[in-house]
């Protein structure tokens, strides 16, 4: 029986990839971006293995900033987005199962190379020992969240991107889905944040705007507090949608910044990472920060809440749940 735990259950590692540099035009430079996935990946490392791809060229700037416990493999790579071009692992009878979703750079929609990154996930598949399976659906591990009780969120703009799926019902996607990640039951969200539709987005992953809970009939909801963001109606919007599926619905509220040098920011707290004993929070030196930490403790009590800051990522165009992928704990492999 295939089934994919939810975050909170226990890992073997995660898995990270380092970045080759910043982005022209985002006003990040290339340090600020390798210093920015480096403290994700050294917290992480406190807490369970951590293994980081890294492309031959980095393997200096590597050395520099990550911890000395993470664990490097050489990897031909174009961006760091592991969340997205690695596997999503699941368990098939406690059997580490690494499913290798077609990656297209998010329906194409990046100026940048993708290609290498499409060819990750077999590469983490034979690292971990897990059986390899691939699917002909595009898809990104940012684009689902699952419960563990058999639900899984999608977003209509995502799976169902004529960019990515052109010729795939929602049934068909539906089908897919369940049998990769052992779900019976998938809740569509209409759409993701507003950002998410600009250059280089993901058109509406799920990951950043809402997520399961280890109380499995809550979900938290990104809620833009701020009238004049466009993201103001989305709350109310998703929460009919989400409690039209019997679940209940615990707001976060949007930190109060509401743009950047470039547009409206997508900055949100739902993006958070789950990890043994642990729970690396993206921060914004805003004022809600100490709000989404409140609502984190309650949320994953026993576990410790390690804000990081998380600008860079977010202008470079995600956060700290889109740059981890996590391996579950199983019988059958030990790291």
């Amino acid at each position: 029986m295939i089934t994919m735990p939810p975050e909170w259950s226990p890992h073997a590692a995660t898995w990270m990839g380092y970045p080759r540099a910043a982005y022209p035009g985002t006003g990040i430079h290339d340090d600020e971006a390798r210093n920015a996935w480096s403290a994700v990946a050294n917290a992480i490392s406190e807490h369970e293995l951590l293994h980081m791809l890294v492309h031959p060229e980095d393997q200096r700037h590597a050395e520099k900033t990550l911890a000395g416990a993470i664990a490097r493999h050489e990897a031909i790579i174009d961006d760091a987005w592991l969340r997205d071009s690695g596997p999503t692992f699941v368990l098939d009878a406690q059997l580490l199962t690494a499913i290798d979703w077609t990656f297209n750079g998010w329906g194409d929609h990046t100026a940048f190379a993708w290609d290498c990154d499409d060819a990750v996930a077999s590469q983490i598949a034979d690292w971990s020992g897990a059986r390899h399976i691939r699917s002909t659906l595009v898809n990104e591990g940012g684009g689902i969240h699952v419960n563990g009780q058999g639900q899984v969120l999608l977003t209509e703009t995502v799976q169902r991107d004529p960019h990515r799926n052109p010729n795939w019902s929602r049934e068909d996607i539906e089908t897919e889905i369940h049998a990769r990640l052992g779900t019976h039951e998938a809740i569509w969200l209409p759409r993701g944040l507003y950002r998410d539709y600009l250059d280089h987005g993901t058109r509406g992953h799920v990951d950043i705007v809402a997520c399961f809970t280890p109380a499995s009939s809550t979900v938290l909801l990104h809620q833009q507090l701020n009238s004049d963001h466009p993201d103001w109606p989305l709350f109310d919007e998703l929460a009919v949608t989400l409690k039209d599926s019997g679940l209940d619905v615990l707001p976060v509220p949007a930190p109060t910044t509401l743009r950047d040098h470039r547009d409206w920011v997508d900055y949100s707290y739902i993006n958070h990472y789950v990890l043994n004993g642990a729970v690396i929070m993206p921060s914004f030196n805003d004022p809600h920060d100490d709000r989404a930490r409140e609502i984190l403790t309650e949320v994953y009590p026993g576990r410790a809440i390690i804000p990081i800051d998380a600008r860079v990522l977010f202008a470079l165009g995600g956060g700290v749940h889109c740059i981890t992928q996590q391996q579950p704990a199983s019988e059958s492999v030990i790291i």
